[in-house]
C-alpha cells in the first residue's frame, strides 16, 4: 500500500492500517498528536476505527509545549 505520510510518498505498511497502527509503528501512540487523514480532522478516539487506504494523505503534527 502506498500513501502519504507528511507530503512523502510511502510504501513500508501493509494494509489493512489502521490510524493507531501507524501512530504505534512511529513510536507516537500515548503522544499528543493532531492527525489529518485525506484532509478531515480526526479526533483521538477516532484513531483506532479509522483506516488508511492505498492513495491516502496523511498529516501528523506533534503537539509541544514550550515557552
Amino acid at each position: 500500500m502506498t500513501f502519504s505520510l507528511n507530503g512523502s510518498p510511502t510504501s513500508d505498511y501493509e494494509a489493512p492500517l489502521s490510524v493507531a497502527a501507524l501512530l504505534e509503528e512511529l513510536q507516537l501512540a500515548g503522544s499528543p498528536v493532531l492527525v489529518e487523514l485525506d484532509g478531515v480532522a480526526l479526533r483521538p478516539r477516532e484513531f483506532a476505527t479509522r483506516q488508511i487506504g492505498d492513495g491516502s494523505r496523511v498529516e501528523i503534527l506533534r503537539v509541544a509545549a514550550g515557552g
